[in-house]
């Protein structure tokens, strides 16, 4: 176990059923698979180490344009596998890598799409949120249940609920510990869609897909722009307004969209 694993409260026991993250790239895709099925995908130390070495490798590599996080399986995932953590260490990844909870630096500026479904509990909601659009199957069941297990969720949840649903509906689900059904996420904004089972995979590369096709500077531009008003306000990212559109103004890419809208034909955007 590396260092970065052994600063993030992870206990250092090795386990042969630890699980692991499997990626893929297809095309300007990355795909981030957790892999455990057996154990209902519940999260061990060596695969939150994992995930922020998968989140980090995306960010880094310029050509790949937009992220699928998704599941083998029956099931997104369980959770935490609480026994094998140190709870007192509530940072669960390395801090020297991109935070897959979008939580603190270094934070990811490259879009996410998840695919959730079946069993969806507690991390696997924080990672849902985190992500930019989140595509559910019909009969995933959600619930944010640290309560029950005599906790608080910790990766996000007790922000980006009031974020999404306001006080009330977030405060609902977050005290009881209850379960929600795809129907209710999507009233409540947590997903965007909700696709028959087997079909939110290839849905949510689909999607995937039409971001990587758009400008990258102008897609990151856009979701900075969106990530800076909730971080800092809605002051702040106008403040952010002239500098950003100064860098795009002077890319290749904006020049070869307003080519591509005279001759009325579809862009062909190269990231420059």
């Amino acid at each position: 176990m590396n260092d970065a694993a052994r600063a993030s409260g992870i206990r250092q026991e090795a386990r042969p059923d630890a699980g692991r993250i499997a990626t893929e790239r297809r095309g300007g895709l990355f795909l981030i698979g957790i892999d455990r099925p057996a154990k209902y995908n519940g999260f061990t130390p060596e695969m939150c180490v994992g995930l922020a070495e998968a989140y980090s490798a995306y960010e880094a590599d310029g050509d790949l344009r937009c992220a699928v996080v998704h599941a083998a399986g029956a099931h997104f995932t369980a959770g935490l596998e609480l026994s094998a953590f140190d709870i007192t260490e509530p940072e669960f990844f390395p801090p020297d890598l991109v935070d897959p909870f979008d939580l603190r630096p270094p934070f990811r500026t490259k879009p996410v799409v998840a695919a959730v479904k079946g069993i969806c509990f507690t991390l696997g909601i924080e990672l849902m949120l985190a992500a930019d659009v989140a595509v559910a199957e019909e009969g995933t069941r959600f619930s944010q249940l640290e309560v029950k297990r005599g906790l608080m969720a910790f990766g996000g949840a007790t922000i980006r609920f009031v974020e999404r649903a306001g006080w009330g509906d977030a405060m609902r689900w977050l005290l009881t510990g209850d379960e929600f059904d795809a129907e209710t996420a999507l009233r409540l904004g947590f997903v965007q869609e909700v696709v028959p089972p087997g079909e939110g995979l290839d849905r949510a590369v689909e999607l995937a897909g039409r971001i990587a096709k758009q400008a990258p500077l102008a897609v990151r531009a856009t979701r900075e722009s969106a990530a800076v008003s909730v971080r800092r306000g809605p002051e702040a990212a106008v403040r952010a307004f002239r500098g950003q559109l100064a860098e795009i103004a002077a890319s290749e890419d904006f020049a070869e969209g307003v080519r591509s809208f005279v001759e009325r034909r579809e862009a062909e955007f190269r990231g420059r």
